[in-house]
């Protein structure tokens, strides 16, 4: 058994939480107002600010999970980078453990950033792609989560933080044209495309590629938010005329765990001979879980429970999922079919 302190209990966070305690390790939990039971004795929850938490309180870690807010997630990496515990990065902060500005405290910490779904498992399906075909011509990542039925007046409810998803829509989005990091405004490349299943939806721009931009060479590289049509079009047209009130989105946006939903992802890859590789993930939520956090929470269970086994599977530094040990890929795909994640494409063995 090994014990691991969890940052943040909202619905992704909770989830891996509880997975983890099931899989028999210890779990604390640190967070304000928690989203998960108490009925498991192998979590404990310590219910305040995460930011308030002190280091040299923490007792026995083998391992520290950031799942807080992408707006305060930053704050508690480099707070954490005190300690020599490895440290798993799920809080998608727009300033990254990468980045300068992070100031990071100890140059012995070990960081694990973005193992969610997208970025995440879309990074190391991409390094999949290099590592069989060679540098690729373009590459494309198109995602989302959203409800099974476009209804209600925005089609859409938040599987994680709304306001993460208000900064993804605001962020500019970062891409690579003719082999060159490039900014683009978000929301531009508007297109529709066919969701198996589903049917017709709409893709767009935004800023989820991070590092791969750098770390996987490609002539074209993009990644893209799935929605129903008309939902970002009555956003714009909402911010464009002042209308738009972000607290009302953050209730209007509010997860409803009743209401049926999906979260599907294409992850595709073309080299210099047109040949291609694409998989293909869907996953409807499961006994009360959603699918967002099933399919962002197994992948980052998978990789936790990895380093976990092998306390050495990375040396010390920052790390993003693209420069896993493919052993961790197989084994998160693994997890998830288990799980009930539908996931097609090329075997990965």
């Amino acid at each position: 058994m090994k014990t691991v302190h969890c940052f943040g209990a909202g619905l992704v966070g909770s989830y891996v939480a509880r997975k983890l305690a099931e899989t028999g390790h210890k779990v604390q939990i640190y967070d304000l107002d928690p989203n998960i039971s108490l009925e498991h004795p192998n979590i404990t929850i310590v219910q305040a600010n995460a930011m308030d938490v002190e280091l040299s309180a923490l007792g026995i870690v083998d391992l520290v999970v950031n799942m807080l807010p992408g707006n305060i997630g930053h704050d508690l990496t480099r707070k954490l980078s005190n300690g020599k515990w490895p440290i798993v990065d799920l809080s998608f902060s727009e300033i990254t453990p990468d980045n300068a500005s992070m100031e990071l405290q100890n140059e012995a910490t070990r960081i694990l950033w973005d193992v969610g779904i997208a970025p995440g498992l879309s990074n190391m399906l991409l390094s999949e792609a290099y590592r069989v075909m060679g540098y690729l011509t373009r590459a494309e990542i198109r995602v989302g989560g959203n409800p099974t039925k476009p209804d209600g007046a925005w089609k859409y409810m938040a599987p994680f933080s709304p306001n993460d998803v208000i900064a993804e829509y605001t962020r500019p989005a970062r891409v690579v044209r003719n082999s060159r990091v490039v900014t683009i405004p978000a929301l531009s490349e508007r297109h529709l495309l066919d969701v198996r299943g589903k049917g017709t939806m709409e893709a767009f721009l935004t800023d989820g590629l991070r590092s791969v931009l750098t770390s996987i060479p490609a002539d074209e590289m993009s990644e893209y938010t799935v929605r129903w049509p008309g939902h970002i079009q009555k956003f714009i047209d909402e911010r464009d005329s002042g209308e738009l009130d972000e607290r009302e989105l953050l209730e209007e946006w509010c997860f409803d765990p009743k209401r049926p939903e999906f979260t599907w992802m294409e992850v595709v890859a073309y080299d210099s001979k047109n040949r291609a590789m694409r998989w293909e993930i869907i996953d409807h939520g499961s006994g009360g879980d959603s699918s967002m956090a099933r399919t962002t929470g197994l992948v980052t269970l998978g990789c936790i429970i990895s380093w976990l086994e092998d306390p050495n599977m990375l040396p010390c530094g920052i790390h993003s999922p693209e420069s896993l040990p493919r052993e961790v890929l197989i084994s998160v795909l693994e997890l998830m079919r288990v799980n009930g994640v539908e996931i097609s494409g090329p075997e990965i063995a």
